[in-house]
Order: structure tokens, then sequence, then C-alpha cells
């Protein structure tokens, strides 16, 4: 089987940075991949944004052969080629369902919600294997009905004739520059001789999951089971399901999943020291970036603990509290999880102590490419808060790259 890829959502291509294990570009700005996956076709469109930096960055990198910037909805699903592994990282949303007004049509998606979109293309496509990123409160959303919103999707796959397993991966505990919790889907079809190698066991969650194979766990700490089949459908799904949230790894076989929290196998840490000086001969005037003396009691106060009376819609008073942050980031750890107001006056931005210039500064965009574990400057076409944001919205690349030996592997057994 090809290793052909088609990704969605594309951003600035984190997917196939990690995939390709790409280092640099070449004296063309383009992108030099040094793996062995094709990537047939991408989509990347930001609504309501007139420029499309995004979009923009991917096709100074990697050229604009099929690739797509056109609104996920309004693609025409049978045009976009054939591929043996789909990807993306999608939007967290509200997967709730209805049965559309006239019953012939079945069952329908809430409008907008791109997971849907996902949905379309696999029925059309029918690709082997699917490789999905979300955030981990993906597993106990919604917070009225903690799980639904994961089960949806789960039994969607069901319906698709598809298997699933998922991780939470926190980068920072395996040798990466950040402390980024994330959850990895890895669906593929029931009939696979991937799946049937699964069907053959019986489920260890430890042997069978794959990303528990490439990144350890040093125990798991408690399992359970959800059987999906006793739901008719994904409308009973999402008014009645009532079997709580998801565990942090699992593995689901024909609708019957078996699931488990776990402790993870902490490797040597990857500091943010290590990514300023590996970022320090691509950056310049770091002048721009220091705090000046009267903007850090500010920045102190945001990242400080605080208790704050407030008052609620409905006239209703409490307090609100927040614990106090690192102030200024300790060196010695990874960085922590990065959000798309990095770069801005604001309690989630990072603050350094630079000793270099003994000053108090904010991170250069640079630093947030190689937190991600982009090449250094890959995001230069673009104005740097821009930068920021992208950076905020991507994945740790590294990750895709250690989960990439395993991929092919799988891949080319079929």
């Amino acid at each position: 089987m090809d290793l052909t890829v088609a990704e969605l959502f594309a951003g600035v291509g984190g997917f196939r940075v990690g995939l390709n294990h790409i280092n640099s570009c070449d004296i063309n700005n383009r992108a030099i991949e040094c793996g062995d996956w094709d990537f047939v076709w991408a989509n990347q469109y930001e609504p309501s944004t007139k420029i499309q930096h995004a979009f923009n960055c991917y096709i100074t990198r990697f050229g604009d052969k099929n690739h797509s910037n056109i609104d996920i909805n309004k693609v025409n699903k049978s045009e976009i080629p054939n591929h043996s592994l789909l990807v993306g990282g999608f939007p967290c949303q509200d997967y709730s369902v209805a049965r559309s007004l006239s019953n012939e049509k079945g069952i329908e998606g809430k409008k907008g919600v791109l997971f849907w979109d996902i949905r379309d293309i696999i029925l059309e496509k029918k690709a082997p294997f699917v490789l999905l990123e979300n955030v981990d409160r993906l597993l106990k959303s919604p917070a009225s009905k903690r799980g639904r919103d994961f089960a949806i999707m789960l039994r969607t796959f069901v319906d698709l004739g598809y298997d699933v397993q998922w991780r939470v991966i926190n980068a920072g505990e395996y040798s990466m520059p950040q402390r980024r919790r994330r959850v990895f889907i890895f669906a593929y079809k029931n009939s696979t001789k991937f799946a049937k190698t699964i069907k053959n066991e019986k489920v260890n969650l430890n042997n069978q999951n794959i990303f528990n194979r490439i990144f350890p766990v040093l125990q798991i700490t408690k399992t359970d089971t959800i059987d999906l089949n006793k739901y008719n459908d994904i409308l009973n799904v999402s008014n009645d399901y009532n079997d709580g949230k998801f565990f942090e790894c699992g593995i689901m076989t024909d609708g019957k999943i078996i699931h488990s929290d776990f402790i993870a196998i902490t490797e040597e840490k990857y500091s943010l020291s290590k990514v300023i000086m590996e970022a320090s001969p691509f950056n310049t005037n770091l002048n721009d970036y220091v705090v000046s003396n009267d903007k850090l009691d500010k920045w102190k106060y945001l990242k400080g603990s605080k208790k704050i009376e407030r008052v609620s819609n409905n006239g209703h008073s409490y307090i609100y509290s927040e614990g106090a942050m690192s102030f200024p980031e300790n060196m010695n750890e990874p960085a922590r999880t990065m959000l798309t107001s990095e770069g801005t006056t604001n309690r989630s931005s990072h603050i350094i102590f630079d000793e270099e210039i003994q000053e108090y500064r904010t991170l250069t965009p640079v630093e947030c490419e190689l937190i991600q574990m982009f090449p250094a400057n890959w995001t230069n076409t673009m104005p740097n808060r821009n930068r920021y944001f992208m950076m905020g919205n991507a994945l740790v690349t590294g990750i895709v790259s250690r989960i990439e030996p395993t991929l092919k592997e799988i891949i080319k057994n079929e």
C-alpha cells in the first residue's frame, strides 16, 4: 500500500513536517522533505479572514499543487484524491446530532461542526487509516454529559466500519520542549490486517495500543469497558449517552471499548533554556521583545494568585480565584502549553529572564516555532502576531515524527 496522505485543517503543515521529518528549507524556501509520505491533497481555510496566512505559508513551503483553500464544507469530497492515510487536527466542538426533518435523510450532525466533514470524506474516499489530533478535554465533553462527544465520534467510526485507538500524550514527558497535552486518535478499517491482529488476541492496552508502545507508560492505574453497540445509532448516543468520560488511552474493537488511565514514563527533559540557546542564531532585535520596567508590575499581577469578587449574569455573587504561575518561567522545565494569545500581555504568555541581555522579555516567534518543533523561521511568511497565533494552534510535530515509523510499518504491511 502506498504512503499517500490527505491533510485536513492543515494550518502551516504540522502533520507534514512531522511525517516527513522536515528540519529545514532550501534556498527557494521550499521544505526539504526527508520522509516517504506523498501528500496528495491538503486543505486549509480560515473563515472570516481576508489574508489566508496559514495557507500562504503552506504553499510557500510545499508549492500549490493539490492544495485547497476552500471552505471544507464546500469541497466536493469525490474530487479529493484517494489516499491511504487521512490526517488532521480539528476543533473540539459540540457534536450533538439530530434526526433531519425528512427521516429518509437519516441523521445529521450540527451545522458547521468540522468532524462531520471528516466523516463525509471517510465515507466518500474510504481511507484505510486515519490519524487525528484534538484537545484532551474532548474525552470528557460536554460538562453536562461527560464523554458524550467522544462517544458520538467513536460510534460514527463504528458505523463507518472502523476500529479506533487513542491516547492523551503530554509532549513534555517524552523529551519534547512543551508540556502540551493532546489526544491522538488512530482509526483503521476493521477489515485491515492490522485490525485483525487486534481482534485475534486478548486486548492488552500496553502491547496493542500503538501510542502506548511508542510512548511507554509506567503503570495502568484503572481500567473500564463500554459497549457502544447498546446504542441504536449516533442519535441515540447523542440523546442518551450515560457511560461517563473516557480515560486517557483506549482501544475500540467492533464497538466494544476497553480504556484506562495511566502513569507515563517520564524521559529526559527538553528544557526551555535549551530552546532559547538553539534559537539564538536566528533571533534578531531581541530588544523588541524586552518588557519595560513600567510594565513588569502588570505582568507580575497577571501571573500572581488572586481572588476577585464577581457577579454572574443572574446576579449571583461569587469569588473567582486562580493560582500563581511562575514569574519568570522556569528555564529548567519544558515550556508550558502555548496558546494563540502567545506574545501578548496575557497571563498565559511566557515571560523569561534572558541571562544574556539581563532583561525580562517575551518569547520570539522563532522560539515559539522551536517549542512546537518546527524549523526556525517556518512562519516568517506572515506578521509576527500571526506567527504566534499559528504556533498556538499547531501541534508538537515531534510527536508525529515519533509515531511515523510505526504508521509506515502498519501501512506497508497491508
